[in-house]
C-alpha cells in the first residue's frame, strides 16, 4: 500500500494535506483498495460547517457504501465536483486527482492529534 510520509492520515483512512490553515482530504489507498471499483461519490457541500468524526461523504462502489468522516472541525471551503462524473477518481489516483474536499480550519493547532506515515503504517498492518 502507498503511504506517502508527507501526509496525516486519521483512523478512517482518510488522508490530510495540510496548508496552513486549510486542510485538503481524500481517502487513502488502503481504502480505495478495500471499497474496490468506486462507481458514485456524493461530494460534501461547500460552505458547511463540520465537526471533527461528522460524515461528509458517502462513496459507494462494487462492494459497499462508505461514509467519509471530517478528520477535523471547520468549513469546507472547496470541493472536487469532478468526482461526481468520475468517480473512478478515487482509485487511480487517492492522493491526487481523486481529493474530496478542503475544510479551512476552526483549529489550526487540532493536526497535532492527527497519524504520521508510520503511525498509518501500523494502523493498516495490524
Amino acid at each position: 500500500m502507498n503511504v506517502p510520509d508527507d501526509l496525516k492520515y486519521s483512523s478512517d483512512h482518510e488522508w490530510i494535506r495540510i496548508d496552513g490553515s486549510r486542510i485538503t482530504i481524500g481517502i487513502t489507498d488502503y481504502a480505495q483498495d478495500a471499497l474496490g471499483d468506486v462507481v458514485f461519490v456524493q461530494v460534501p457541500d461547500q460552505g458547511a460547517e463540520v465537526a471533527a468524526g461528522q460524515s461528509i461523504s458517502e462513496v459507494e462502489s462494487t462492494k459497499s457504501v462508505s461514509d467519509i468522516y471530517a478528520p477535523l472541525a471547520g468549513t469546507i471551503v472547496e470541493v472536487n465536483g469532478d468526482l461526481e462524473t468520475t468517480p473512478e477518481q478515487l482509485n487511480g489516483d487517492p492522493y491526487g486527482d481523486g481529493w474530496i474536499c478542503v475544510i479551512e480550519l476552526g483549529d489550526a493547532g487540532a493536526v497535532d492529534g492527527l497519524l504520521d506515515a508510520a503511525a498509518y503504517q501500523k494502523l493498516i498492518e495490524g
